[in-house]
């Protein structure tokens, strides 16, 4: 049973696959992992040892030949499921029970997977939040509203996991939990049966324990995605520290000097990108924009239960509601303006490197620090990938975050695995 503490998803389904151990063997090992943790992490909303069992169980024929075969997913939950009812964190879902899966569920159980549960999320996966706990200090937050999929990841829950982000709910809960995360470019994958909150900024990512993990659920979830990878082991790399650099902690920036350090002495290239100051206001104009769109996506909530909606919601709302149209407008063009802008200065670079989170993990669940290092490239609707940093004993964990051009996704994924093997080499 304790092969699979530091088994990845890809190892695991290998043996799924070749007969080596059954899906009820891989399920149990899970099954033990939740029983003797959950009540302290809270990571799951819904879960049930039965159906987990089941499921493994009528693991057979082509299902166990599948790509996840065997494999444990937990799933945020945002996103519908036959078999567990589908929250978003609002009393106003209490009992919505959808009648199908949502797609890139349905994805998932065609590869093989066995799902766990539907994990915590925050309201409408927004900014109120949830019980979750991070499992590297049971004091502080795993992070925003993927935060039950990242601590159910870290906790040893399941090997992989489905999440979303709209401004740093993916990247910045890897950061804090140490976890391979990849958001994939925006409209790579269907968003059917996902309740949107802002559809110019909503993308479907997930959590594993490796980055092939990260490419094996590509190869899933983004049918005929282009695998335009080279064959050098050699890259270019811009490093971008953005406008707001000064949020960035002390230790955290020497983690991530000392990242970068390795990779030149590896022999890649790493040079510094210097964005003109019309990038300033990207954190600005996604916020108002995120605002607007989050105002109409929850305009029935608020008119048929104006009393169930959080306080964190609501300013959210107002916020909407004081923003004219033509601010709403103007915005979104500058977005579509920096981002033809941004597309050279990409061009000469495997991937643009910087920091998925400023901070470590806040101490308290009410609030989950800034996401300021995510969504500033989701305004742009770039791949996004983290790598858990290699840091001093003792010290909570922290993120590289990996930026890849508009649509280059696999590019990204190969340049992170050269990243992550001279971080890996390095500690």
């Amino acid at each position: 049973m304790q092969t699979f503490n530091n088994a990845d998803a890809t190892a695991i389904s290998h043996m799924v696959r070749s007969g080596v151990v059954s899906a009820e063997t891989v399920a149990e090992h899970f099954l033990e992992c939740v029983e003797s943790q959950e009540r302290s992490i809270n990571a799951f909303v819904s879960f049930d040892p039965d159906k987990v069992r089941s499921q493994a169980c009528q693991l057979k024929n082509s299902d166990a030949k599948g790509l996840l075969a065997g494999v444990p997913v937990g799933v945020k939950d945002i996103f519908d499921t036959l078999d567990h009812p589908t929250r978003f964190y609002s009393p106003i879902y209490e009992d919505n029970r959808p009648s199908r899966d949502a797609h890139v569920v349905a994805l998932l159980r065609q590869a093989g997977a066995v799902i766990m549960g539907k994990t915590h999320t925050t309201e409408f996966a927004y900014m109120h939040t949830g019980p979750t706990r991070n499992p590297h200090d049971l004091d502080r937050t795993p992070g925003s509203s993927s935060a039950g999929s990242a601590a159910g990841m870290a906790a040893g829950f399941f090997p992989i996991a489905l999440g979303s982000q709209t401004a740093g709910s993916l990247i910045k809960p890897a950061s804090y939990c140490a976890l391979y995360a990849f958001k994939p470019s925006y409209g790579l994958i269907s968003l059917e049966g996902v309740k949107p909150l802002a559809p110019s900024f909503d993308t479907v990512g997930w959590y594993g324990r490796s980055v092939r993990d990260l490419e094996l659920m590509a190869q899933v979830l983004i049918p005929g995605l282009a695998w335009r990878v080279n064959d050098r082991r050699l890259c270019k790399f811009g490093f971008c520290r953005t406008a707001r650099w000064d949020q960035v902690d002390e230790d955290v920036a020497q983690s991530l000097d000392a990242a970068v350090e390795e990779l030149r002495l590896a022999g890649h290239q790493v040079s510094e990108v210097l964005l003109p100051e019309e990038f300033a206001a990207v954190f600005d104009d996604h916020l108002l924009i995120n605002d607007c769109e989050g105002a109409r996506s929850l305009a029935k909530e608020l008119q048929a239960h104006p009393d169930k909606l959080s306080e964190e919601l609501l300013a959210m709302i107002e916020r909407a509601s004081l923003t004219t149209w033509e601010q709403e407008s103007a915005a979104k063009k500058r977005l579509a303006t920096l981002a033809t802008v941004l597309e050279p200065i990409f061009e000469p670079f495997d991937a643009v490197l910087g920091a998925s989170c400023g901070i470590v993990a806040p101490k308290g669940l009410g609030a989950t620090g800034p996401s300021d290092f995510s969504k500033f490239w989701m305004a742009f609707g770039l791949p996004q990938i983290n790598l858990p940093l290699v840091r001093d004993i003792g010290a909570l964990p922290a993120g590289l975050q990996m930026i890849g051009s508009f649509r280059g996704d696999s590019i990204l994924l190969h340049a992170a695995e050269q990243v992550d093997a001279v971080l890996r080499a390095a500690g």
